[in-house]
């Protein structure tokens, strides 16, 4: 199993508190090794007792017969129970995985969270798990823990003891994609491609078209190819119905806007709003959108998707999403700015671009931070692997440094 390290940090902050702990993420990103993780953690770490540890998948056939959730319920009394029997009174760790299988979980957990003596953590597929009723019942009791496939710094952790150089590494990084599973198929193309071709299919046809009902796969797939050859661009249901029809494909603007919901709610697209720096407000016109996963992305677009700079861009997203939760794209005076966030450190402007040694390509880039007239930090994200500098005040960092610098 590979290490996630910030995401038990974050568990470890979480810990005991009366909220249930919500890991969201994408299929096979790591969410059932997390909670495997936390709970070896617990048990190790924390000197929990192995049977106060309840832990639960329901992806496992010898399981099935909890997808209900009174029975559900009844089966993590049951056991909690047991455990009162062996490891004597004291608070249970109740672990559940891929909880949206079941119809209504959200009155089991709503129940078993009442009892007080019960610390619950459950992982889920779908964003919608935080919709409606769950939100509801639970309101200001749980916490989510966004997880997204390994980050270029986890990667490498892994990878690393193979006598890979760090340029090799991150070129298969960006080939391969981030799916933790892929660290074990190196060099064997057929089998990252079966594996991967797997994971689209299922999260295409399980966790999108099931759920929204859609009959028409060929669509659903072709809006998806669309997005993901167009990740970082500017789009709109309307412009993107447009250019399909145009294609040959014709589809509706209310039909493409589903899609990217179901995209969006099953983890595999990522929408990003823009940002008015002057007006300090967010605009509901385009979006750009990014993918999940690069290996997910080579696949269905046929291994055409090498510009690096686009895949730069991804990379620096997904980190930026780890590292301070919400992402905007800036709109200012000076034209737009790939990033801004407003994390625990507060605000922060973002550039991303492969290479900037030509002086045309630096200035451009630096124009629409300089344009902007506040104090916050700056920063230029590019893969000339230079010492870093400063651009009066404008930092510029080589990316692999920022990625990895964040891996503790």
């Amino acid at each position: 199993m590979i290490d996630r390290p910030s995401y038990l940090r974050k568990l470890d902050a979480w810990k005991d508190r009366d909220v249930i702990k919500v890991i969201t993420g994408v299929r096979r990103c790591g969410k059932s090794t997390l909670m495997t993780l936390w709970r070896q953690r617990l048990i190790g770490h924390y000197g929990v007792p192995a049977e106060a540890v309840v832990h639960l998948n329901l992806e496992l056939l010898e399981n099935e017969r909890f997808l209900e959730y009174h029975r559900l319920h009844e089966e993590i009394i049951r056991r909690c129970a047991a455990a009162d029997a062996s490891a004597g009174d004291g608070r249970r760790y109740v672990l559940i995985d891929e909880i949206q299988n079941v119809p209504d979980f959200q009155k089991a957990l709503d129940s078993l969270q009442a009892r007080g003596d019960m610390d619950l953590y459950i992982t889920g597929s779908n964003a919608t798990l935080l919709s409606g009723t769950l939100a509801t019942l639970i309101s200001g009791r749980y916490v989510e823990i966004a997880m997204t496939p390994l980050s270029f710094a986890e990667y490498w952790s892994a990878r690393s003891q193979e006598g890979l150089s760090l340029q090799r590494a991150w070129s298969e990084y960006l080939h391969d994609g981030a799916l933790p599973a892929t660290v074990g198929f190196p060099g064997d193309a057929s089998m990252l491609h079966d594996y991967l071709d797997g994971i689209l299919n299922t999260v295409l046809f399980k966790d999108v078209a099931a759920r929204l009902g859609v009959s028409n796969i060929a669509a659903l797939e072709t809006v998806t190819r669309y997005m993901f050859d167009n990740i970082g661009n500017l789009v709109n249901p309307k412009s993107i119905a447009d250019a399909m029809t145009s294609a040959g494909t014709k589809i509706s603007s209310p039909t493409v806007s589903g899609y990217l919901g179901g995209l969006a709610a099953a983890f595999i697209l990522y929408p990003v709003q823009r940002y008015d720096i002057r007006g300090k407000r967010a605009l509901r016109q385009e979006r750009k959108y990014y993918a999940v996963d690069l290996g997910v992305r080579r696949i269905l677009c046929s291994n055409n998707v090498r510009d690096t700079g686009r895949l730069l861009e991804n990379v620096v997203f997904l980190e930026l999403m780890r590292r301070d939760g919400d992402v905007f794209v800036g709109q200012g005076a000076g034209g737009e700015i790939d990033f801004i966030t407003n994390g625990p450190g507060g605000r922060r402007y973002y550039q991303v671009s492969e290479s900037v040694r030509d002086p045309a390509t630096l200035e451009r880039e630096l124009s629409s931070l300089r344009a902007v007239r506040d104090d916050y930090p700056k920063t230029l994200i590019t893969l000339d692997d230079e010492r870093p500098t400063s651009h009066e005040g404008i930092g510029q960092v080589y990316a692999l440094d920022w990625l990895l610098d964040g891996r503790q």
